[in-house]
């Protein structure tokens, strides 16, 4: 997920993809506690994408 396409969403649609992000780390974390998950990357990069959704939301807000 790039910046750019988050720039382009309103408030709300940047919420829903917050949660579904939460949601996907916690099922991730979830996964790793059981050994069930084998590429470990994936969780970097939703921790990544999280960041990017709360940024591009807090930029917003200051505008």
């Amino acid at each position: 997920m790039k910046a750019t396409e988050l720039r382009g969403k309103d408030q709300a649609a940047l919420q829903k993809e917050l949660n579904d992000l939460l949601k996907a780390q916690f099922g991730m974390r979830m996964q790793i506690a059981t050994q069930q998950l084998s590429n470990t990357s994936q969780l970097k990069k939703v921790r990544r994408d999280i960041a990017r959704v709360k940024t591009v939301m807090n930029s917003k807000e200051a505008k």
